[in-house]
């Protein structure tokens, strides 16, 4: 776990240093840029970094957000975007662009509560809507107690900690709660940014963590990796079968193994609540946006193996920092997708 942990802590600080250093300058003829999702940084950058030693070609990441990553795509200003919410047909034609999955990871509800552990708790939906719209406020309120009866649990308020940034982690997170509750629909509803009727904002999941991290009574949501990597306690969710499912790399792959991805154009569908009963139900995975036909189709192939490279040679790494790796079958489906979607030299020939 330590190895894991310090292998996260790298390439989030090498993400935090890319987005530092980072403009919107043209990339050099041996360099990509891409930026976007936070959410997929920690495997974005490790592979990056790997792909580097066996190729020569520097990828670039900037890990500011999927509303950024959608913005920055949009404006020309990279060579790929990055987003956990994925553009409908609609959107992707009016903007000339295209998009795939590239690996899957989950939303975790993490806590910071002394005497818990890491998978420990258990939430419903129900219950964290009601926690995250304010209508839970005592770590011992009896809807908390119902389900961790087995856990001493502190007579403390809780504080909620949410993104504060346009986020994609943020939509997986809200159309679970709005699937989950009613009332959470009607009134805040799903989004890159909501209306956060209580709490307080970290930009990013590196931010939502540290300040989890920071504060004893506190509640907030990240992506699996900046839970591990930041040694958080995070909790079961019960999924639509009624079972408390551990977040996990078998627990997402499950996920996104019951998609029908070929029912969904463009690959444009959410993995929340997918069905299997192994299934997390806030799985989630990372949309790569591109050009279909862009101005330097040598620079998009470019792009394109790497993207190649780490679907079918990226595993290892994927695993190591606690994503999934697409199921075989998605592989396959992705990569004749470029061949009929996007135009590269090769596909000009």
């Amino acid at each position: 776990m330590s190895m894991i942990r310090s292998v996260v802590v790298g390439v989030l600080a090498g993400a935090l240093l890319t987005l530092a250093s980072a403009g919107t300058a043209p990339a050099r003829g041996d360099e990509i840029q891409g930026a976007g999702s936070s959410f997929v940084a920690p495997v974005m950058n490790q592979w990056a970094e790997d792909y580097a030693k066996s190729s020569g070609m520097k990828v670039t990441y900037q890990s500011v957000g999927s509303g950024a990553g959608i913005e920055k795509i949009r404006a020309g200003e990279v060579d790929f975007g990055a987003t956990d919410k994925p553009l409908t047909s609609d959107e992707l034609q009016q903007a000339g662009l295209c998009q795939f999955p590239i690996v899957v990871g989950g939303v975790v509800p993490v806590v910071n509560l002394p005497g818990i552990a890491a998978n420990q708790m258990r939430f419903s939906g129900a219950l964290l809507a009601d926690i995250f719209m304010g209508k839970v406020t005592s770590w011992d309120a009896p809807a908390i107690k119902a389900l961790n009866g087995n856990l001493q649990l502190p007579s403390m308020a809780i504080t909620v900690v949410h993104r504060s940034d346009g986020s994609g982690t943020t939509y997986n997170w809200t159309d679970f709660l709005s699937e989950a509750s009613p009332d959470w629909r009607k009134a805040i509803g799903i989004g890159l940014t909501v209306g956060w009727p209580t709490g307080t904002g970290g930009n990013g999941n590196a931010g939502v963590a540290a300040a989890v991290k920071a504060a004893s009574g506190t509640i907030g949501y990240v992506e699996y990796a900046y839970a591990v990597g930041s040694n958080l306690a995070y909790g079961q969710v019960e999924n639509m079968h009624g079972l408390f499912v551990s977040p996990d790399a078998d627990s997402f792959q499950s996920a996104a193994s019951t998609v029908s991805w070929r029912s969904h154009k463009d690959f444009s569908v959410l993995m929340t609540d997918a069905g299997g009963p192994d299934a997390y139900p806030i799985s989630a995975t990372t949309f790569i946006l591109m050009y279909k036909a862009p101005k330097d189709a040598a620079r998009s192939a470019s792009a394109l193996a790497f993207f190649k490279w780490a679907l079918e040679q990226g595993d290892q790494q994927a695993a190591a920092l606690n994503y999934a790796a697409l199921p075989g079958a998605l592989v396959r489906q992705v990569e004749a997708y470029w061949a009929s979607e996007i135009k590269t030299p090769a596909a000009s020939n």
